[in-house]
């Protein structure tokens, strides 16, 4: 089987006959939010461009920044001086260039290539959602959710034992750094953590009142990763893998879909001040899946989210990230990117992938999420790479290559869609939040540890995974991926699946 070669992470290609699943589905942008105001507020000349420009932390230094930045022509639009990032907007197409030169600037880039607002995306698909007949058919065991029986990924890490033990703390808290979290849905209002929760699109914090959730034309990505991770056991639909923990939404997709950089920098550090112990991140950072070091745009694109993700992990975050969905061996020493830049016009380019960084996966602390089937195999779409995934976890595959036992009907993954509905999606970007509900579970239990000490329980806790060798997953009798490593620690399955019994009594 070869990789899917889709524009985006977002879309996973399923067998020809299945409803189509996507890791991250867009839709076009038919109506304005008052979400969006502040968006639209900032990207009112469409000749302009948003940069970030990296200084060192501090006043001092960003002040001078700053007075520069005016007379480079541009318009300081936030500052982040305590990790040195700047955001700018400037129409001069020399900004960069000359902004690099002042005293002060350590990197400089453009965090798109197309104009504000960029041009909308096409339709990648939509999650197949649960008619009425289904979820009134679905039949639920003593002591669980009306749903739970059609969410095989629940036991293949032991949720359903854990929840025996522990349902998570509600002082425990995730955020959901997505397209925006759907607060009012019946499982996820429980548990819905308001003051954690902002719209971060313009790059800078917007706090009215529901900012944090999608316009109706908007993916609801965001809201299905929130239930699988704290859905509330509460006798309504489905159970997340920590259901007594707290859930935010930090809404950082613009209308068109795009995850730029001031809103993934705005994001990690708002979680960073606001308490959050968990941050789950199912996206790449737009508009390059690889961000180059000697690409001065793509190295300052690098450099701003960065070190936004280590101030999150330093104020006592637990960053989680899905590793793509391309079947792409990132521990290769090559890998052919057709999709970069995605918002103007993509052009192929062989990339080192330990120099040009998909972020925020590849990023230095960030626990890195492959995905596996209804049968715990290797997902066929799942990225992978020896030192590179970090742990395993259920994110869903083609029934057609991983069939789940009954009652179970679907080898995709269950989650919540805005509105009040249940729907089923695949793509490592359902599989992090498996991780972030197993990490938020740890902390649960052991509410002192330290990220550090959160991910090395999440690993030595994680059940040891030997490689599947040879992995052809669609039976063609050609080998579809190559698995290096050990039983307890390979390119497939990194420190092994996610293990939430683990998480609750160790």
């Amino acid at each position: 089987m070869t990789a899917p070669h889709a524009r985006y992470r977002r879309a996973v290609a399923i067998p020809a006959g299945m409803a189509m699943a996507t890791a991250l589905a867009f839709l076009p942008n038919t109506t304005a939010t008052a979400a969006d105001e502040a968006t639209a507020a900032v990207s009112a000349d469409a000749t302009s461009l948003s940069y970030v420009v990296n200084v060192k932390p501090g006043h001092g230094t960003s002040a001078y920044v700053k007075k520069a930045v005016g007379k480079a022509g541009g318009t300081v639009v936030t500052s982040y001086d305590q990790i040195g990032v700047i955001v700018v907007h400037s129409s001069d197409p020399d900004f960069a260039k000359t902004i690099r030169k002042v005293r002060g600037v350590q990197s400089a880039g453009a965090t798109r290539t197309a104009p504000l607002p960029t041009a909308v995306t096409a339709d990648l698909g939509t999650p197949k959602a649960l008619s009425a007949a289904e979820v009134a058919k679905a039949e639920a065991a003593p002591g669980q959710d009306p749903l739970e029986s059609l969410q095989w990924d629940l036991p293949a890490i032991k949720a359903d034992k854990a929840h025996e033990k522990s349902l998570g703390s509600e002082k425990v808290t995730v955020a959901v750094i997505d397209t925006g979290v759907d607060d009012t849905h019946p499982d996820i209002a429980p548990n819905f953590d308001r003051g954690a929760s902002v719209n971060c699109v313009s790059g800078k914090p917007d706090t009215s009142d529901g900012a944090w959730r999608p316009g109706a034309s908007e993916s609801p990505h965001g809201t299905h990763v929130a239930g699988e991770i704290a859905a509330a056991k509460n006798g309504v639909g489905m159970t997340g893998v920590a259901p007594g923990v707290k859930v935010s939404g930090i809404k950082v997709s613009n209308p068109d879909g795009f995850f730029y950089t001031e809103a993934v920098v705005c994001g990690f550090v708002w979680a960073a001040e606001h308490g959050v112990d968990v941050t789950n991140n199912s996206y790449y950072t737009d508009p390059w899946y690889f961000n180059c070091k000697n690409d001065p745009d793509q190295k300052a694109l690098l450099d701003a989210v960065t070190r936004a993700s280590r101030y999150a992990e330093k104020k006592g975050a637990v960053n989680v990230a899905a590793a793509g969905n391309e079947n792409y061996d990132l521990a290769a020493d090559e890998i052919t990117d057709p999709s970069s830049p995605n918002d103007s016009t993509p052009g192929e380019r062989v990339v080192d992938p330990s120099k040009c960084l998909d972020i925020p996966t590849q990023l230095p602390g960030v626990v890195t999420v492959a995905s596996t089937g209804a049968k715990g195999i290797k997902s066929s779409f799942s990225n992978y790479g020896l030192g590179v995934a970090d742990i395993a976890a259920p994110g869903g595959d083609s029934t057609a290559y991983q069939k789940p036992e009954p009652p179970a009907t679907s080898g995709l993954i269950l989650g919540t869609l805005p509105g009040g509905k249940w729907g089923y999606m695949a793509g490592t970007s359902m599989a992090s939040p498996h991780v972030a509900g197993v990490a938020a579970l740890i902390k649960s239990t052991h509410p002192y540890a330290s990220p550090a000490l959160v991910k090395a329980l999440l690993y030595a806790e994680a059940d040891a995974t030997p490689c599947t060798d040879p992995y052809d997953i669609d039976a063609d009798g050609k080998v579809d991926a190559v698995c290096e490593g050990s039983k307890n620690r390979n390119g497939f399955y990194g420190w092994g699946i996610a293990d939430a019994l683990d998480a609750v009594t160790k």
